[in-house]
């Protein structure tokens, strides 16, 4: 279960819960985010059209998502609502709330590798991350991306910054961006299909390939952890291989593809 720090969750929020009783009126489900609490969806906001049969539409075991409509801590209620949610609404609160859940399993690793529990992770570091990166995921994915200092000047403790930028990066893939451009390439040399490999052959790199899609036109793949980035080293490649080639006496052209 992700756990949230709050208790309780607001008026409008939106929830990931599993249905544990069907009856004719309505339906309880166990909120994952927040342990120990249920939410009742009443017969009527289980779809916006009539509903005969409850069933129709709700089962035991079933994952929900569901908008609340109003909470009461004294009696122990959460009245929510299946129908007041779009579509795309219930799709990102399901993908958010699965990518939640890996980070807390990472969460766990972390904790068992220096000898303590989730429980104690959540204590003494946890909440802290959901306040200061606003959910779990977001620290793992910066110490992959950036590295233990980056958690430290954000607050973390030099040992659950250190454990965690570990399993970060054994763990998840930095996030990568791939864009593509075209070269024109000329060369009226005797030596001119040399003249345009070796051009070409000068910019090929880990993150960049070349090609041909027939000559003289050439395609460019670049990939990046961001957008600017790529950008930047496909203007510097295609700028390299015009020059080569211009130097030689010939002629290029770049033009970027639009996503």
């Amino acid at each position: 279960m992700v756990r949230m720090k709050r208790e309780w969750p607001s008026e409008g929020d939106l929830i990931v819960g599993t249905v544990h009783k069907v009856l004719n009126y309505g339906a309880f489900a166990s909120l994952e985010e927040y342990e120990g609490k249920e939410a009742f969806i009443h017969i009527s906001e289980v779809s916006s059209g009539w509903v005969k049969n409850i069933r129709d539409y709700v089962r035991e075991n079933q994952k929900i998502v569901a908008r609340v409509l109003r909470v009461n801590p004294k009696k122990g209620h959460v009245d929510v609502s299946m129908k007041r949610i779009r579509e795309d609404q219930r799709t990102r609160k399901i993908q958010q709330w699965k990518i939640e859940q890996k980070a807390e399993k990472l969460l766990e690793i972390s904790a068992k590798s220096i000898g303590k529990d989730l429980d104690t992770a959540y204590d003494e570091i946890g909440y802290a991350i959901i306040d200061e990166f606003g959910d779990l995921y977001e620290a793992f994915e910066t110490a992959a991306e950036e590295g233990e200092s980056a958690l430290k000047d954000r607050g973390i403790d030099g040992e659950w910054a250190t454990t965690i930028t570990e399993v970060a990066k054994k763990n998840i893939s930095p996030p990568e961006v791939q864009i593509t451009g075209y070269i024109n390439l000329k060369s009226y040399a005797p030596n001119g299909v040399d003249i345009i490999k070796n051009a070409l052959g000068s910019v090929e790199a880990d993150n960049i390939s070349v090609q041909c899609v027939g000559a003289p036109r050439y395609r460019l793949i670049v990939k990046s952890s961001d957008y600017l980035t790529a950008e930047n080293l496909m203007k510097d490649a295609a700028q390299q291989c015009i020059e080569l080639v211009v130097e030689e006496g010939g002629e290029g052209e770049f033009q970027r593809e639009l996503e």
